[in-house]
């Protein structure tokens, strides 16, 4: 059974930081492409960042210069260094475990942690 378990969200005033963490089980970590993603109210579920499991990084040009995305396989868990937080980061945060293999893809979903940037 996949499980992807999310923490670290929370309420932060603007220019605050935060580190939101994603302990992954029931899959081969080190072999998956890891990302967060962030839902507003109303909005689409869109890619903040994601690292290869060759630890290749992206992120959306909104986060670029703020944020970093990391993972550490030995404990199977990805994070995401937030910092110079603006309101319209306020999202729910959604942790994503991606591969594809053989024309097959498995995507896994953690139940998301919420962001409230406000002052």
């Amino acid at each position: 059974q996949v499980q992807l378990v999310e923490s670290g969200g929370g309420l932060v005033q603007p220019g605050g930081s935060l580190r939101l963490s994603c302990r992954a089980s029931g899959i081969i970590f080190s072999i998956y492409t890891m990302g967060w993603y962030r839902q507003a109210p109303g909005k689409q579920r869109d890619l903040v960042a994601d690292i290869s499991s060759g630890d290749s990084t992206n992120y959306a040009d909104s986060v670029k210069g703020r944020f970093t995305i990391s993972r550490d396989n030995a404990k199977n868990t990805v994070y995401l260094q937030m910092n110079s937080l603006k309101p319209e980061d306020t999202a729910v945060y959604y942790c994503n475990a991606h591969r594809e293999q053989r024309m097959r893809t498995y995507d896994y979903w953690g139940q998301g942690t919420q962001v409230t940037v406000s002052s």
